[in-house]
């Protein structure tokens, strides 16, 4: 059994945009820019985000947060959001989810310029995404577990893949970069969800499980076959502790590869930012 270690593939990854960026700088051009906007005091999301500020300033990306009050309106936030689209030094920014609940989540998403976009989540890049384009900025987490699957070698062409959980964050696009005429992906890919009443044995059948349903143990060793890979997404905290939506304990026996909670997706999907706000400063120049 193979641990799919996500602390090595980000530092791995991490120097690589390193280099990038101290070429870029040697030029005596400007850094790339992320900027990250925090609306409210979610102790998860304040984590993150400063998770994502370390880690970029550490490879030499420039880091800026704007931390609004819990109580901003939406016309605010949207007069925020139109300041970076507009600001020429911006390559990309997030707007940190999930937001307060009188805000309309939907209309902000669609309100960052696509080309800022590096979360992904602006119906533009799902769509350029769905359509193989490579301008498209794929959600990090996604991207993500196709870079482990990818660097980890794991064969995926072929294999049925379970991916447990529909949302536009996560389900949703893994489904669709696993099923693409791509390596990874050539995958063939039945997408379990709140309302498939055969989760058990789809599992069962499946050499690949993506599990990013958000419950904690979800995925047990009787829905797992041997010899299968699992790609825990789950961050589940309770009573202090995390955990994957996998129960690891008793799942990893059977497996040929697991990835890890903590220590697996989750550092990927900051990388991946990472990439993506690289991505979109070398798109202005080209």
């Amino acid at each position: 059994m193979q641990i799919l270690d996500g602390k090595f593939l980000a530092a791995q990854i991490k120097a690589e945009i390193k280099s990038e960026v101290d070429n870029i700088i040697a030029q005596g051009k400007r850094a790339p820019h992320l900027v990250a906007v925090l609306v409210g005091s979610d102790p998860a999301s304040q984590t993150y985000v400063k998770s994502k500020a370390k880690h970029a300033e550490s490879i030499g990306i420039r880091s800026s947060e704007f931390i609004l009050d819990e109580s901003t309106s939406q016309s605010d936030l949207m007069e925020l959001i139109e300041k970076l689209n507009k600001d020429n030094s911006v390559d990309g920014y997030i707007v940190q989810l999930p937001l307060p609940k009188h805000l309309d989540e939907s209309k902000i998403i669609e309100a960052v310029d696509p080309s800022k976009d590096v979360d992904g989540f602006h119906p533009v890049n799902l769509g350029l995404m769905v359509a193989g384009n490579s301008k498209a900025f794929i959600p990090a987490t996604p991207f993500g577990i196709m870079e482990i699957l990818k660097r980890y070698n794991i064969p995926t062409a072929g294999k049925k893949v379970a991916v447990i959980g529909r949302s536009l964050i996560v389900g949703t696009p893994i489904s669709i970069l696993m099923s693409r005429n791509t390596e990874p992906g050539n995958a063939t890919v039945t997408m379990l969800h709140s309302k498939s009443t055969n989760v058990k044995e789809v599992c069962l059948d499946s050499d690949i499980i993506i599990a990013a349903i958000g419950k904690k143990n979800f995925v047990t060793a009787d829905m797992v076959k041997e010899g299968a890979v699992i790609i825990d997404v789950g961050i589940n905290r309770v009573d202090g502790k995390i955990y994957g939506d996998v129960d690891f304990e008793h799942v990893a026996p059977k497996c040929a590869a697991i990835t890890p909670v903590p220590g697996g997706v989750g550092l990927l999907t900051i990388t991946s930012l990472l990439q993506n706000t690289l991505k979109s400063y070398q798109l202005k120049q080209s």
